[in-house]
């Protein structure tokens, strides 16, 4: 069998006793033509392979170069140099594939995040993108085992959508119809707008924005439902926290409220902060390191006052602040820094939609602790949220998390139908399309709540990574789709 390897990984957690492997990787670096530095991806940390002196010919010596691929087997033994506890003796080298260390990117040197998305195909390569991707990992699986444990079903919604959840209309369009305005195939109405019955579905259709619609299906047959998949807006964002193709986590349970919600929401990011910590605390501390020394670069004003650790630490011990929109507005509007005019977008009181820096604002000089916000003005919230009895807020909730502001938004349901009917109308929502989301409204409706949680914007948090762009592998933004 050709592949019977151990992993670096599993081998430097071994003690080095003279046992003869087999380990495959990738050359990082070869020095003095005696010493390669070997890692296969499963950890940040090489394996010291030492080609004797004498042993091998200096044609395969030549072909050992940055990013050439080996299998190599020799004898473990305690190493004699600084920084590693072993050493591999190679009794054979092959060589699998070989690399022009000239022509290849990834030069044995520090990089630029911005560099490395250019070369996206090669980026995880590096240190910082290996640790990124494998913490990455463990909070997907988390998130399966988190839900998993409580019994929720898993569900599958559409990526081919022909409802906008949102209703805000971002939306990228599929269709099979040549899309050519002066193309005389495509077929049109009399008015001279597209006929999309001609179409391949009979209608309209786009790439989700969200799978909450027929979550709320699954959960009023199910009970607790959970999905966990891409989605999609056409948003011409060109930010740092923004991508038009990012994944989702959002779980609806029926016989819940909104505290329950909350509830769920906040043991969620917890389960899945303590587990990155459990199981991959060798990159978190890499990624820490990293993002400190990034930080000693930029002004005192500037720099975080929690290292990455110390923050993942403290959201775990910490109660979440919960307050009221109507609360955070009135801190917001007699807080020192809006008097001092420091926002860039002016607290103009109650009904406004909260920035990112107001959000940030809360959670990091006023709490200093991650918040959640309930309560929002229906006026800017989406038309399924339920309505208070006061008639003016929705039973909304966003958390706001150190970093990166809103992490979590999500709210009560309104299971209504008289309620869910008017608030459709107001906001011009066609019930006619959406009769099915209706049904169940008709048929046994159930007080029922639910949220979605960014899974980039997670990853960003856990990672400490400034860009969303360095925590999916081929980010899509505007203007850019290359690998």
């Amino acid at each position: 069998m050709f592949n019977k390897r151990i992993k670096i990984k599993e081998l430097l957690a071994q003690e080095p006793t003279g046992q003869e492997v087999t380990v495959m990787g990738w050359v990082r670096t070869f020095r003095n033509n005696q010493f390669i530095a070997l890692n296969d991806g499963s950890t940040n940390n090489n394996l010291q392979v030492v080609a004797g002196l004498g042993k091998f010919d200096d044609e395969l010596l030549k072909r050992i170069t940055t990013s050439a691929s080996l299998k190599v087997t020799g004898a473990i033994v305690p190493s004699l140099g600084k920084g590693q506890k072993m050493d591999m003796n190679a009794t054979s080298i092959e060589i699998l594939g070989d690399s022009d260390a000239e022509k290849y990117p990834l030069q044995p040197k520090k990089h630029s995040l911005e560099f490395l998305r250019e070369i996206a195909h090669l980026r995880f390569r590096t240190n910082t993108f290996g640790s990124v991707f494998r913490v990455r990992h463990s909070l997907a699986f988390a998130i399966h085992k988190f839900f998993n444990d409580k019994g929720f079903v898993y569900m599958h919604t559409p990526i081919i959508t022909a409802s906008d959840a949102e209703g805000a209309g971002e939306m990228f369009r599929v269709t099979t119809l040549p899309f050519d305005e002066k193309n005389e195939k495509t077929p049109r109405n009399e008015d001279g707008s597209i006929n999309f019955k001609e179409d391949f579905f009979g209608r309209a259709t786009n790439l989700t924005v969200s799978g909450q619609l027929e979550g709320e299906l699954g959960a009023t047959a199910f009970g607790e439902i959970y999905t966990f998949g891409p989605t999609f807006r056409a948003e011409n964002s060109n930010t740092a926290r923004h991508l038009a193709e990012f994944w989702m986590i959002e779980p609806e349970m029926a016989f819940c409220d909104l505290e329950d919600n909350a509830n769920l929401a906040e043991e969620f990011i917890k389960y899945l902060i303590q587990y990155a910590m459990n199981n991959n605390r060798e990159d978190l501390e890499f990624l820490a390191q990293r993002l400190s020394d990034e930080e000693k670069q930029l002004p005192q004003d500037k720099r975080s006052e929690m290292g990455l650790m110390e923050k993942l630490e403290f959201v775990l011990t910490n109660n979440f602040e919960r307050l009221t929109y109507t609360e955070a507005i009135d801190i917001l509007k007699e807080s020192n820094h809006n008097k001092k005019k420091k926002f860039q977008y002016e607290i103009t009181g109650w009904g406004m939609d909260l920035q990112s820096e107001h959000e940030r604002f809360l959670v990091e000089k006023h709490f200093k602790k991650p918040v959640i916000l309930t309560n929002y003005p229906a006026a800017i919230k989406s038309f399924y949220m339920r309505l208070n009895e006061d008639g003016k807020t929705v039973a909304a909730m966003d958390i706001l998390a150190p970093g990166i502001g809103e992490i979590v938004g999500g709210s009560q349901r309104e299971e209504r139908l008289d309620k869910l009917e008017d608030r459709m109308k107001e906001m011009n929502i066609p019930a006619e399309e959406l009769w099915w989301y209706m049904d169940t409204r008709r048929f046994g409706t159930v007080p029922h709540a639910g949220f979605g949680l960014g899974f980039e914007r997670m990853v960003q948090f856990v990672t400490g990574m400034t860009n969303i762009r360095d925590v999916i592998a081929f980010p899509r933004t505007p203007k850019s789709a290359e690998f």
